[in-house]
C-alpha cells in the first residue's frame, strides 16, 4: 500500500457538490502511485456499487464511507443551533457489520431526520456504530464548529464521548488544510485535543474534484446547485482550488509536523476490508399456507386456474392443440420455474394482482416476454393463452439462460398506489422501497445550465441548444460533428467555445434524485441489510438504481401506471348506461372493423399503436 489514502472524497453524486466521476476516481488514484480511496458523499451513499466495482477493475482497494449530517439534537427536532441544523461527521465502514449499520444511519436520515438535509443523531449513533470508523470532518463537524466557537471545553468532551462511543481505534481527529485561515486555528487546537485525550489526528483532503484545474468546474457546479451565476457565487464556497486529489508528497508536506497524520491513513485503509457479492440471489418469500410449499401451492394455484380459464370456459380442444398438450405444459414450466427458483416469484405476483382485480384495480392483458408464460395466464398474471398464440416460455425464463424474471404489469393510473401500499402492508414497509432514478445533465440540459452561471445571453444559450441536434443520447462531441453551424460558432466565438468546453465536463453527471416510474423491491430481510434508502416526494426509495439493484441479487417488480387503462375502464362504464351486458372480454380479438380502423393510420392516442 502507498504511503497516503485520501478518506475523504465527493463524487459526482453529492448531486452538484462533486465534480469527480466516479469511472475517473481510481484512475486517477492510480496514477497517483495511491492504491486505496474512500467515498463519502454528502449524505448519501448512491455511488456505493458503481464505486466499488470501478476500483476494483482499476486494482484499487474500495473504502465506503458517507459524510454524514448529525442533528444538534434530535433528528426529530427541526432546530437550529448556532445558527446550524446540522454537524458534518465522516463515517467508514470496515466491514459488512459496518456497511449494515452506515446503510441503516443513512437511510434513517433521510425516513427521520430530515431537515435542510438528511440528519442523523446520536442516538441512533450508539446503537449503530460497531463496525465503523469516524472522523471528526471537516470545519463544519461538530468538534471544528465548537472550536472555532470558543467552546475548547465542549470540544473536548465530544472527543471523550466520541472516543468512548465507537470501537478500539476507530474515531479519529480529522486535520484538513486547503488554504483556509479557520483551518489553522483548528489544527493546532485538534493537536492539542489529541495530546489530552489520546484520540490519534490522521490527515485528509476534502476533495470535490480530482484535478487542481478542475476547481472551475466545481465553481460551475455550485453555482448550478444554488441557482446563481459564477460571478455572485458566494467565496465561503470554495474560497481555494486546493480541494483536489492531492499525491503523497503535497500531503506530506502540508502535515509532516503532525505525527502518524499521513500514515494513519493507511492504518485506517487497512482497517476496511469490505467485500459485495454479486453471485447470489435474494429472492423474497411469499407467506403461505400451513403444511404446503411454494412449490405445491403455485402448482395447486396452476391447476386450479386451468380448471377456471380452460376447462370450463368451454373450450374446444382441436388436434392442435388437445388437454394433454397444455398439461404438458404446466408441467414443464412448473419445473423451470421450480428448478430456478422462482415458485415464490409467482406467487408474489399472482397475490397482488389478484389483489388488484378483487378491488376492481384494472390491470393490463400482460405484454413482454412473460406474456409467453402459460402458467402466468392460469394465474390470471396475464390474459394471453400462450398456447393458443403459440408463443414461446423460453423467452421469458430459461436454464441455459439464468436470468431475472421480469413480468410488466399495468396498472390503472388512478389506483396503481392502492396496490403498492397492498405489497407494503403485506410484507412490511421495511421490506418494500420504490427505486430511484436519477436525473443527468444530458446535452442541451449542460449547455443551458452552465449558460445561466456563466451568464451568457439567453440568445446565445438558446442558439447553441437548438443546433445540438434532436436524437437519444446525443453527446456534445457528437453535436460538434454532426452540426457544421454549432463547429463553426464554437471554433469562431470564444465565449461559446468556454460554454460548450464547461458543458462537457459536467455533461452527464447526475443532477438530482427521483423515482423509477415502476420499480418495486421487495426484499427477504429488511432492506437495510442490502441497501440504503432515501425518500424522494415522501416515497421512500432504493438509493440504488434499477441496475444495480439487479446486480446485489435483489428482484425488482414493475407496477406500471397506465393511463389508457383507466381511460378504458372509464370507457366501459359509460358502455354500461346504455349496455349493461357489455364486457370489454367479449370482443373478439379478429374484428374485422378494429383492424380496419387500424389499418387506416388513426391511432393517434392509441397505447402501442400511435
Amino acid at each position: 500500500m502507498s504511503d497516503f489514502v485520501h478518506l475523504h472524497l465527493h463524487s459526482e453524486y453529492s448531486l452538484l457538490d462533486g465534480a469527480c466521476r466516479v469511472k475517473d476516481i481510481p484512475k486517477k488514484v492510480k496514477s497517483l502511485g495511491q492504491s486505496a480511496v474512500a467515498i463519502t458523499d454528502h449524505g448519501n451513499m448512491f455511488a456505493t456499487i458503481e464505486f466499488y466495482n470501478a476500483c476494483k477493475q482499476e486494482g484499487i482497494k474500495p473504502i465506503i464511507g458517507c459524510e454524514v449530517y448529525v442533528a444538534p439534537t434530535s433528528r426529530f427536532e427541526k432546530i437550529r443551533i448556532k445558527k446550524s441544523p446540522y454537524y458534518h461527521l465522516v463515517l467508514l465502514a470496515k466491514n459488512e457489520i459496518g456497511y449494515k449499520n452506515l446503510c441503516y444511519l443513512v437511510s434513517c436520515g433521510y425516513t427521520e431526520g430530515f431537515y435542510v438535509k438528511p440528519r442523523i443523531d446520536l442516538e441512533l449513533l450508539k446503537d449503530h456504530c460497531e463496525g465503523l470508523i469516524a472522523l471528526s470532518a471537516c470545519i463544519a463537524g461538530y468538534i471544528p464548529s465548537m472550536i472555532l466557537s470558543g467552546d475548547y471545553d465542549l470540544a473536548k468532551e465530544n472527543v471523550l464521548f466520541m472516543k468512548n462511543l465507537f470501537e478500539e481505534d476507530s474515531f479519529y481527529l480529522e486535520l484538513q488544510d486547503h488554504g483556509i485561515p479557520e483551518q489553522k486555528v483548528v489544527n493546532e487546537a485538534l493537536l492539542r485535543l489529541s495530546s489530552e485525550t489520546g484520540v490519534e489526528l490522521v490527515c485528509t483532503n476534502d476533495a470535490h474534484y480530482l484535478n487542481k484545474e478542475d476547481s472551475y468546474v466545481q465553481a460551475v457546479l455550485m453555482a448550478i446547485q444554488t441557482g446563481t451565476t459564477l460571478s455572485n457565487l458566494s467565496s465561503e464556497a470554495f474560497a481555494t482550488k486546493e480541494f483536489y486529489l492531492k499525491s503523497f508528497d503535497e500531503m506530506n508536506d502540508l502535515f509532516k509536523k503532525y505525527n502518524n497524520a499521513c500514515s494513519n491513513t493507511l492504518k485506517i485503509a487497512q482497517m476496511c476490508n469490505l467485500e459485495f457479492s454479486f453471485e447470489e440471489t435474494k429472492l423474497p418469500v411469499y407467506p403461505l399456507p400451513e403444511n404446503t410449499t411454494s412449490k405445491q401451492y403455485l402448482r395447486h394455484l396452476a391447476l386450479e386456474g386451468f380448471e377456471q380459464r380452460i376447462l370450463t370456459q368451454n373450450i374446444i380442444f382441436t388436434n392442435n392443440h388437445p388437454k394433454e398438450e397444455y398439461i404438458a405444459r404446466i408441467d414443464y414450466e412448473l419445473s423451470v420455474i421450480n428448478q430456478m427458483g422462482y415458485n415464490d416469484y409467482f406467487l408474489i405476483v399472482w397475490d397482488f394482482i389478484n389483489f388488484a382485480k378483487t378491488n376492481r384495480i384494472p390491470v393490463g392483458p400482460g405484454r413482454g416476454s412473460g406474456a409467453g408464460s402459460l402458467v402466468a395466464f392460469l394465474l390470471g398474471i396475464t390474459d394471453v393463452d400462450s398456447i393458443k398464440y403459440d408463443l414461446l416460455f423460453e423467452r421469458f425464463l430459461n436454464i441455459e439462460r439464468v436470468s431475472m424474471p421480469d413480468i410488466d404489469t399495468d396498472f390503472c393510473y388512478e389506483r396503481r398506489d392502492e396496490v403498492i401500499a397492498y405489497v407494503k402492508q403485506k410484507y412490511g414497509d421495511d421490506h418494500v422501497a420504490q427505486i430511484v432514478t436519477f436525473g443527468t445533465m444530458a446535452a442541451k440540459a449542460a449547455v443551458r445550465d452552465v449558460g445561466k452561471a456563466l451568464e451568457i445571453p439567453f440568445s446565445d444559450i438558446d442558439t447553441v441548444s437548438k443546433l445540438i441536434p434532436i436524437r437519444p443520447n446525443i453527446t456534445l462531441k457528437e453535436a460538434l460533428v454532426e452540426s457544421e453551424q454549432l463547429e463553426t460558432l464554437y471554433n469562431n466565438d470564444n465565449g461559446i467555445k468556454n460554454l460548450i468546453d464547461t458543458a462537457m465536463k459536467l455533461e452527464g453527471m447526475p443532477r438530482h434524485a427521483s423515482t423509477h416510474a415502476a420499480g418495486v423491491v421487495i426484499t427477504d430481510k429488511p432492506m437495510v441489510e442490502y441497501l440504503p434508502l432515501s425518500t424522494n416526494g415522501g416515497v421512500v426509495v432504493t438509493q440504488f438504481d434499477m441496475d444495480t439493484v439487479a446486480k446485489l441479487g435483489l428482484l425488482k417488480f414493475d407496477f406500471l401506471a397506465l393511463r389508457y387503462l383507466t381511460i378504458i375502464d372509464n370507457t366501459v362504464k359509460l358502455i354500461k348506461k346504455k349496455c349493461p351486458d357489455f364486457k370489454i372480454e367479449n370482443i373478439p380479438v379478429d374484428d374485422i372493423k378494429t383492424y380496419k380502423f387500424i389499418s387506416s393510420g388513426k391511432t393517434e392516442g392509441v397505447f402501442q399503436l400511435e
